[in-house]
């Protein structure tokens, strides 16, 4: 019994010295296929330099909570400019399935043309690398991003995270909290 407890408390530290954390430097992404409004384009963390980033994952596209929140932050992209923020949608869909979902009418189930650019994270390197990806197989939800929004700064270190399960939203008002509180 003792070395089982042993063991895993091994695991336990290894894996916590290894999760993503508030002061860490946001781990990088390049060249990643992304949406743009109605256009396909190719992003980069690094396309943000000098700028917060809010992060924003989500499970999938055409889902029922998704549209709400994306759209709620679309929204009030002039107050997230004007802190010197910009905004970043990631789920582990296509670049073809987020084209599809932004030129889907919103009274359709779509999100129609956002302000800010949704990436395809179908290798699902970004989700893992920012700990919201499922990975349990047993999961219903294995494979997708948890709802996780990351406040990165403009020296690229993480200086907020939230991950709620799948079925809860993210507060706007909240995020441009924490943008002027930092």
């Amino acid at each position: 019994m003792v070395e089982r407890y042993e063991m895993c408390s091994a695991a336990l530290l290894a894996f916590c010295a290894s999760a993503l954390k508030p002061r860490d430097f946001a781990p990088e992404f390049t060249d990643v296929n992304a949406v743009m409004g109605t256009e396909m384009t190719k992003m980069s963390l690094s396309d943000f330099k000098d700028k917060w980033v809010v992060m924003l994952f989500y499970p999938f596209d055409f889902t029922y909570v998704c549209p709400t929140e994306l759209v709620a932050f679309s929204e009030n992209i002039d107050q997230f400019r004007e802190l010197g923020a910009e905004v970043v949608g990631v789920s582990c869909d296509s670049h073809f399935t987020h084209l599809a979902w932004a030129k889907t009418p919103r009274d359709q189930g779509g999100l129609g043309s956002l302000n800010y650019p949704l990436l395809a994270d179908i290798s699902k390197n970004i989700s893992r690398d920012f700990g919201v990806l499922v990975e349990n197989e047993d999961d219903a939800m294995f494979g997708a991003a948890l709802r996780g929004l990351f406040l990165i700064d403009p020296k690229n270190k993480v200086r907020s995270m939230q991950i709620n399960d799948d079925a809860v939203g993210r507060s706007v008002d909240e995020a441009l909290r924490l943008i002027q509180a930092f």
